[in-house]
């Protein structure tokens, strides 16, 4: 049985890197790579003209970084699923693109070895993300597994990141920053979990996250 074709757009500002990956991809028959651009705008609107099935994006980019192209693409309900490429190995950013849904996270520095069965696995509808990361991986199912018997089952994983840096007594612009969203975002998400563990007052919601902090 022959396999339907994949294909692909590559959004990375940096030429020499985005045409190493086409390189590499482009061993495979099966891929088929319909555009390369260099920022996170050009990226969105190829996505909307051309709609491949697989996006291959830069964390930062120019005119829209990957985490601003993934939230479009989510609220646009485009049919396409999403790597994102990083040289970050920090856990914020690695749960923040888990938080937005994203299929597939690759580290830049194992892209060579990876990115194809990364772009063959989001296809599939399946995830991928770079072994290299996977004790980040291993601390969010275990967070997740602690969680089932507490309030704070009731939150979504955005709003436990929330949560997490409320307990660290960030505002809402720090909160917005790190986790790659919106002020108002950042205040629906707050307001949800008041709604959801019953808090009410107008520091009500820090006095919760500092006094179970330990369990957020």
């Amino acid at each position: 049985m022959i396999e339907k074709e994949i294909t692909i757009l590559i959004a990375d500002d940096h030429p020499i890197f985005q045409r190493g990956l086409q390189q590499i991809i482009e061993t495979d028959k099966r891929l088929k790579i319909v555009a390369a651009v260099n920022d996170g705008e050009s990226a969105l609107e190829t996505l909307r003209k051309l709609k491949p099935n697989v996006a291959v994006l830069d964390v930062v980019m120019p005119r829209k970084d990957g985490f601003a192209v993934l939230n479009a693409v989510k609220s646009e309900n485009l049919p396409c699923e999403i790597i994102l490429l990083t040289m970050y190995k920090e856990e914020r950013f690695f749960n923040a693109a888990l938080d937005a849904g994203v299929k597939g996270y690759v580290l830049k520095d194992s892209a060579v070895s990876e990115i194809t069965n990364a772009i063959h696995a989001v296809a599939r509808g399946e995830n991928f993300i770079s072994p290299m990361l996977s004790t980040f991986l291993i601390k969010r199912l275990n967070l997740s597994e602690k969680h089932k018997n507490s309030p704070l089952e009731s939150l979504t994983a955005s709003e436990r990141r929330v949560l997490k840096l409320v307990s660290e007594a960030k505002n809402n612009k720090q909160i917005a920053d790190e986790l790659f969203i919106s002020i108002r975002t950042v205040e629906n998400h707050r307001s949800n979990i008041c709604a959801k563990l019953n808090l009410e007052g107008k520091n009500a919601l820090l006095t919760y996250a500092l006094t179970n902090k330990s369990e957020i």
